[in-house]
């Protein structure tokens, strides 16, 4: 059916209301509409998403902190802590967000009561209720019902905060665990320092199982408030009091400390962080919490979010609506995490360590935020983007290689295709980086785009190069092991490092690098060489498809069942050709047949009659659930621009359809999101979707337009200019549809896009929405869509 013909079916579902009634925000001013909340850190709940599908945390942490002090409630696990369970093991100092992988949940700190009897983490746990806890955008606190004691976390960039309250008379125990994570750990020891000091390292690594043999280091120092009454060590299930110093057996070493509990009720702790030694751990404590107390630290971390979240503020919608969207920018301003310490000394990928003038940042999970988090970090955080992309730089220069997904200081080889380069073209496009830093970031992304490690043994790099370079596809081949993993992913893997040496092509040509711009814009229609007209599904002809070296295909024709694509199918991946979406949609028959792929493909006729049962139904249901699927799949990254191609077919309307039914996935619950957050990739996407702006086109510098949710946003980049976006009447809870646009000073806008310097000059863009998409012409006319990535302003 045409974008027309939908409209007239459709144009009497104008009140539609998509969930169930919910209460409303603060009321508003007759004059000037909705207000912005006084603190924002009151409608974020750090619980959503605490499962194995979200794998977020709840604990306390500081925007792209070191440190991510939390409790767990299991061990081996992609989300330690689970909010079904009712068991606490203790309160780690490191956490990733939404990662699909067990890992990190490092140096383990534990209360109890009593005499201290075991290392293992299943005796001494304790029971808690929910009722019990207390959360909050830097602090955490519960009550442990076992010894009835009450935790109270906050933290520091780089600094852990504890704070016990033990019952009156009883003894005073802390536990801490050194060798037994979340994720795996390979050495490290830990001691007594002395009457109130324990201090110690491990070794972690070997994330999802890819690599094997990378790997980090961590070490903490940790301050107590009161002198020791006694203390001992465990090695294993081996407990030894008195004795001071303990090495990792084959599970386990850690310490305890006992307080007299004449002494008092409460015993606080101060715990250092550092990638570099005992003696950074050291320093980072005492620059940044020794002699400030806890309920200072605790009011600055507060404070810092407060200032956080106001940087891209909303005003409108329901309590329910401004609770997810300020939960999920919480989400996506927690990673990259800075490595360096406070006296710029940080770990490279030589497992050296080294001296930066500027915050060194890690853990870099690049096939996921390159889709959005980084677009959203760059927005509203230049300088740290600046930062975070001089550290992949600095990677590079240490390590010998771009990275592909960097966990502390080491790679660990996860997923396929070719992120980093569309992630650091973002930020070149974007202004941030000077000459001399482009110029070797150039230098690093052009060697990973033509060439392969001749030692994999740390970066397998772009492992099809040897086949995609010679022929425009990657050869597939079933081939164990990590330095094969882009060619057993050949079809996916393909789109992307056509869409990354597409984005690569404006950076030589803004640094004069006429020839290598020339080589790598050639490259932009290699996605056409996957494209397999002899396949059909749904009644459409041509989907993208593995191929061997040899270019015969690969695997079933099926669409939604074919080999080579990772954690997705054809039907999903066909999307990833931004960089030429005339030249995809002539693959497809036209526009008008594109558009009718898409309509399957959103199931859009059910979705403008019920949205929330069209995103539940119909689309891909479950975090892990990849293939054998031809819906959308909001849950994983390979096709969350999808909703945005409606742009290109000329009905931009129904963008804003889709993106209101991916909203009713999405609630304030611990169970309310659809798939792995993924260090807030997921949760900066519909941060921009219910802002109304989105880059669709990774490297283009250029956000898409579609209906806000609020009436009001504000965004205010750090040392710019605010930007306003107004929308009278937005909600999420009805179809909507943008009629008009207007920026600066009332100059109508009838194209669908803006760059980036647009939208930071803009001041002001006003929405005029409808509930009738018969009624609005808005970006439908022919010069309306956005430019081909080679094009981009």
């Amino acid at each position: 059916m045409s974008s027309r013909g939908t409209k007239r079916v459709f144009a009497a579902l104008v009140t539609l209301t998509l969930g169930a009634g919910v209460a409303a925000a603060p009321p508003a001013s007759a004059d000037r509409g909705p207000k912005f909340a006084e603190d924002p850190t009151t409608l974020v709940d750090t619980s959503i998403g605490n499962n194995g599908d979200g794998t977020t945390f709840p604990g306390a942490a500081k925007p792209f902190g070191m440190v991510q002090l939390s409790p767990d409630t299991q061990l081996k696990k992609y989300a330690s802590y689970d909010y079904a369970q009712d068991t606490i093991l203790g309160f780690s100092h490191t956490h990733l967000s939404g990662v699909g992988c067990q890992t990190m949940g490092n140096i383990r700190f534990m209360p109890t009561t009593g005499a201290v009897t075991s290392s293992d983490p299943a005796q001494y746990g304790s029971k808690f209720s929910h009722d019990n806890e207390t959360k909050s955008p830097g602090s955490y606190s519960v009550k442990l019902d076992k010894y009835d004691v009450k935790a109270e976390l906050t933290a520091t960039d780089r600094t852990g905060q504890h704070r016990y309250t033990y019952p009156a008379g009883a003894s005073e125990n802390v536990l801490i665990e050194v060798g037994e994570s979340n994720g795996y750990t390979y050495a490290g020891d830990v001691h007594v320092v002395g009457d109130d000091t324990v201090e110690g390292w491990l070794q972690g690594g070997n994330f999802c199982g890819e690599t094997k043999n990378e790997r980090y280091k961590v070490f903490f120092s940790a301050k107590f408030e009161r002198k020791f009454a006694s203390f001992g060590i465990w090695t294993d299930g081996k407990l030894t009091p008195g004795a001071r110093d303990a090495v990792l057996g084959s599970q386990r070493a850690g310490a305890w400390a006992s307080f007299d509990p004449a002494a008092g009720k409460q015993v606080g702790a101060s715990v250092g962080l550092s990638y570099t030694s005992v003696d950074g751990a050291r320093l980072n404590r005492g620059a940044e919490a020794d002699k400030r107390g806890f309920d200072a630290v605790k009011a600055e971390a507060s404070k810092t979010w407060r200032d956080e979240l106001n940087r891209m503020r909303v005003a409108g919608g329901t309590l329910a609506d401004q609770r997810t969207y300020y939960s999920a920018l919480y989400r996506s301003l927690l990673h990259p995490s800075v490595g360096s310490d406070v006296d710029g000394r940080y770990r490279g990928f030589d497992d050296q360590v080294h001296h930066s003038e500027t915050p060194y940042y890690q853990m870099f999970s690049l096939w996921d935020t390159y889709r959005s988090q980084n677009q959203l970090v760059a927005l509203l955080h230049p300088d740290r983007a600046a930062d975070m992309t001089k550290s992949v730089l600095k990677i590079y220069q240490d390590g010998g290689w771009v990275p592909r997904w960097a966990l502390g200081g080491g790679e660990t080889n996860v997923m396929s295709g070719d992120s980093v380069t569309p992630w650091v073209v973002d930020n070149y496009r974007r202004g941030l980086l000077d000459d001399k830093t482009s110029r070797a970031l150039f230098a690093a992304l052009w060697k990973n785009v033509n060439e392969v490690p001749a030692d994999q043994s740390k970066f397998r790099g772009r492992d099809g190069n040897p086949s995609y370079v010679q022929n425009g596809w990657i050869g597939y081949r079933d081939v164990p092991g990590y330095t094969f993993g882009d060619t057993r992913q050949a079809g996916s893997a393909t789109l992307e490092y056509s869409l990354a040496d597409c984005s690569l092509s404006l950076m030589a040509k803004g640094l004069g690098e006429k020839d290598k711009a020339k080589t790598l814009a050639d490259r932009c229609g290699n996605f056409t060489k996957l494209w397999d007209t002899g396949t059909t599904s749904k009644g459409y002809v041509g989907f993208p498809r593995s191929r061997a070296e040899d270019g015969t295909w690969v695997g079933e024709a099926d669409p939604a069942k074919s080999t080579g694509f990772h954690e997705g199918t054809p039907w999903q991946y066909q999307w990833l050709a931004q960089q030429d979406v005339p030249a995809l949609f002539g693959l497809m028959g036209g526009k008008v047949q594109a558009e009718q792929r898409l309509d399957t493909f959103f199931d859009m006729p059910l979705l403008l009659s019920d949205p929330a049962k069209a995103a539940k139904d119909s689309w891909v249901h479950g975090a892990y659930d990849y293939h054998n699927n031809f819906a959308f799949n909001p849950n994983n990254e390979p096709d969350l621009h999808a909703p945005w191609m409606y742009s290109w077919t000329g009905a931009p309307w129904k963008t804003s359809a889709a993106m209101r039914a991916a909203r009713t996935l999405f609630t304030d619950t611990p169970y309310g999101m659809p798939g792995n957050d993924d260090l807030g990739t997921i949760s900066s996407w519909l941060v921009f979707a219910m802002a109304g702006v989105f880059e669709a086109t990774p490297g283009s510098g250029t956000y898409i337009l579609s209906a806000p949710m609020f009436e009001k946003v504000e965004i205010a980049p750090e040392h710019g200019r605010k930007v306003s976006i107004e929308a009278p009447g937005a909600s999420a809870s009805k179809l909507q549809y943008v009629s008009s646009v207007r920026t600066g000073h009332g100059r109508e806008l009838n194209r669908t896009w803006l760059s980036h310097d647009e939208l930071l000059r803009a001041g002001t863009i006003k929405f005029a929405l409808t509930t009738d998409p018969a009624s609005t012409t808005w970006g439908t006319g022919p010069a309306a869509a956005p430019p081909k990535l080679v094009d981009a302003p």
